[in-house]
């Protein structure tokens, strides 16, 4: 009862994903990701997150995002009601549709980017969506809201859509985790978050916290001033 896409950014190596539905929460129930890892997406009638946890945990040991899919879909009896996509650190996807998935459904493969989703209006949502993607010229994280709403223009999920996330993970910058969980309009919500997510304060307060390459960031006293006025003309 979703869209998504994952991708991987040719030119930095930075993982994201972005996904919508006509139901609750997306954002908590299909994206996952791990910088330097890969990304997941699980979704379906009966979506699993053990499974996009799975495939993460699988690829964090080595395996490809292909090899990943195939060994979490393959002992689950419950398989025919599942979707799902991953994207290894590498660039490699691998993708599984249940039997049982609600029409139009299927999911569209490519170097470093993979689109999936399911009752859907039809399989020209998956179309637009991934060429959108590659379209684009935009920031990455930006690329990948492109994606949404072209996939929302060219049918979105059969039911519209009430919730819609971001997410990109890099071992430089912290992770941009954006959920909007319930909303009448979901794209342009999660538009004006990420929107607000690259102003100040907030972005100058995201170069300074740690991360993965740098485990012990932390602000100079200038930075700190500076921060400090940011946030108090904000208020």
């Amino acid at each position: 009862m979703t869209y998504s896409i994952l991708a991987r950014d040719a030119k930095t190596g930075i993982l994201g994903g972005a996904a919508a539905t006509g139901s609750l929460c997306v954002g908590g129930w299909v994206l996952r990701g791990v910088a330097g890892v890969g990304m997941s997406a699980s979704q379906g009638t009966a979506p699993s997150t053990l499974w996009g946890e799975g495939v993460l945990a699988m690829m964090g040991d080595g395996a490809s995002a292909e090899k990943a899919v195939d060994a979490m879909v393959s002992p689950d009896a419950g398989r025919d009601y599942r979707q799902l996509s991953a994207l290894d650190a590498r660039g490699g996807t691998g993708a599984f549709t249940g039997a049982a998935s609600v029409p139009a459904a299927g999911a569209r493969q490519g170097d470093g980017l993979v689109v999936a989703g399911n009752l859907l209006t039809g399989e020209e949502v998956l179309e637009a969506a991934r060429d959108a993607y590659l379209a684009s010229t935009l920031p990455f994280a930006e690329r990948l809201l492109a994606a949404l709403d072209a996939g929302a223009a060219a049918g979105s999920d059969s039911r519209g859509l009430q919730s819609a996330a971001l997410l990109v993970v890099s071992p430089d910058a912290p992770p941009l985790t954006l959920r909007v969980d319930m909303s009448e309009t979901p794209l342009a919500a999660l538009r004006a978050l990420y929107e607000r997510s690259q102003s100040q304060p907030y972005a100058g307060w995201c170069d300074v916290v740690p991360v993965l390459n740098d485990p012990h960031r932390r602000p100079r006293a200038e930075e700190m001033e500076v921060l400090a006025e940011q946030a108090a003309s904000k208020a």
